[in-house]
């Protein structure tokens, strides 16, 4: 089976294609490398296209069977609205439109920023007020495949609406990557974890293998849909500390700092997985405190940490 992997140097893109690799399949990578990194794909022996998502010539993709779409601007603090819907939101269209005209299955990432302040644990009916241009922008392209699975119901398409992943491959997010990969740096590096006051905000950290591991499921999903993809669990911030403590051998209290971005802070995000496990057979197969231990053993291998 022949895929193509949009977005695959980037940190889920690059987890995903070797693991497709791994598994037997015939992976193409379409990447612009704005974002992604080349380190990230050490390892692929597949085809890799270095060109724009809104740009590149389709046609050549007419012989892949599924699109895993994970292209996109991810840099939540961007404020040109007009260039996170043109990448985001037109980039997506492009893609979907193209997956449905050659009747080829489509996977795309969606975000759990489409929910805003919406109470945990979020419902997949409770998205739609997103709190910046990014949710909005992935709020629109659930919007347009609600649209596309009511107008082609022989189609294949499957949202997957991402919490806040963390794993192997993130390092070269920048600010961007998670708080796990955020505060373990700053703990190696002899300094106290930084945390917005007073540490309670809650988030669903879901391990990115589960994250492939959902990508993987929603290739034979039940039916088209769009669906949470979690841990199922929140953790505050406090206890990421008490869980790195514990697995890198220190002893930080954390140093306190007031919250730049109250006024559109999401406090406790928690994925309800009712309908990822109804449609997709997804069910995560990492604790957090499992997964937080692999990932520091794959950094100290790697020579990140």
């Amino acid at each position: 089976m022949k895929v193509l992997v949009t977005g695959g140097a980037g940190f889920i893109g690059s987890n995903l294609a070797l693991e497709l690799q791994n598994k037997g399949y015939d992976v193409v990578v379409l990447d612009d490398f704005s974002s992604g990194h080349f380190k990230n794909l050490l390892g692929f022996e597949g085809d890799v296209v270095a060109e724009s998502i809104l740009d590149v010539d389709l046609s050549r993709f007419r012989d892949v069977d599924v699109i895993f779409h994970q292209a996109a601007i991810t840099d939540t603090t961007v404020q040109d609205q007009k260039l996170m819907v043109q990448i985001n939101t037109e980039g997506f269209r492009r893609f979907l439109d193209f997956a449905v005209e050659n009747n080829i299955k489509f996977v795309y990432a969606s975000s759990a920023a489409t929910y805003g302040n919406a109470p945990a644990p979020q419902k997949e009916e409770d998205a739609g007020k997103p709190n910046n241009i990014y949710g909005f922008s992935k709020w629109i392209c659930d919007c347009i495949a609600k649209k596309y699975i009511e107008k082609y119901p022989d189609a294949h398409i499957v949202g997957l609406r991402y919490f806040n992943v963390f794993g192997p491959r993130e390092q070269y997010k920048g600010k961007m990557a998670s708080m796990i990969w955020q505060l373990a740096k700053q703990m190696v590096d002899g300094k106290r974890p930084r945390i917005f006051k007073w540490g309670e905000q809650k988030r669903d950290q879901v391990y990115i293998k589960d994250v492939v591991g959902a990508n993987l499921l929603a290739v034979d999903a039940k039916k088209s849909c769009i669906v949470n993809v979690g841990s199922g669990r929140a953790v505050s911030f406090n206890y990421i500390i008490e869980v790195l403590n514990k697995v890198l051998g220190f002893d930080y209290e954390p140093e306190y700092i007031d919250n730049p971005y109250k006024e559109f802070y999401q406090e406790h995000t928690e994925a309800d997985l009712s309908k990822a496990e109804k449609y997709l057979d997804y069910k995560p197969k990492w604790g957090f405190e499992e997964a937080v231990e692999d990932y520091m053993e794959w950094l100290k291998e790697n020579k990140y940490i």
